[in-house]
C-alpha cells in the first residue's frame, strides 16, 4: 500500500499513500485503500493512547468518498475525537496534493487489556 508516517501522537496521526498502485481498473484511487489508509491512522494513534496496558482493536470504520484522485500521494490526517479507557474514536480526512479532500473517515477502536502482559 505503500504508506508512511509523517507524525504520531494519541491525539493526532498524519500518513501519506501513493494513488499509484492502489487504484480501481480504470485508473482512480480504489476507496478500500482510502479506507486502509483511514484504518492504519486510527488504529496507531489509538495504539499510542492505550500503550502498554491496553491495545486497539478496530469495532467500526465508514467513509464518505468526496472525490477521485488519479496520481500523485494522499495524506491522512486522523485527529481524536473521544480518547477513553476503554474506547477510542478518530476523524480522518484524506486529502489530495492540491489539498482538496478526497475521503472522510470515522473509526472507533475497542482498548482491550495487552495480551502480553
Amino acid at each position: 500500500m505503500g504508506v508512511q508516517l509523517l507524525e504520531a501522537s494519541a491525539q493526532r496521526v498524519v500518513g501519506t499513500m501513493p494513488v499509484e498502485g492502489n487504484t480501481q481498473p480504470y485508473g482512480l484511487l480504489h476507496g478500500g485503500a482510502s479506507v486502509v489508509l483511514a484504518e492504519t491512522l486510527g488504529s496507531v494513534g489509538g495504539f499510542l493512547h492505550a500503550w502498554p496496558e491496553r491495545v486497539s482493536v478496530g469495532v467500526d470504520i465508514n467513509a464518505t468518498h468526496h472525490r477521485s484522485a488519479t496520481s500523485g500521494i494522499v495524506t491522512g490526517t486522523a485527529t481524536a475525537i473521544h480518547l477513553g479507557r476503554t474506547s477510542a474514536a478518530y476523524e480522518i480526512v484524506i486529502t489530495d496534493e492540491a489539498g482538496k479532500r478526497v475521503c472522510t473517515s470515522r473509526i472507533t477502536l475497542a482498548l482491550i487489556p495487552n495480551p502480553t502482559r
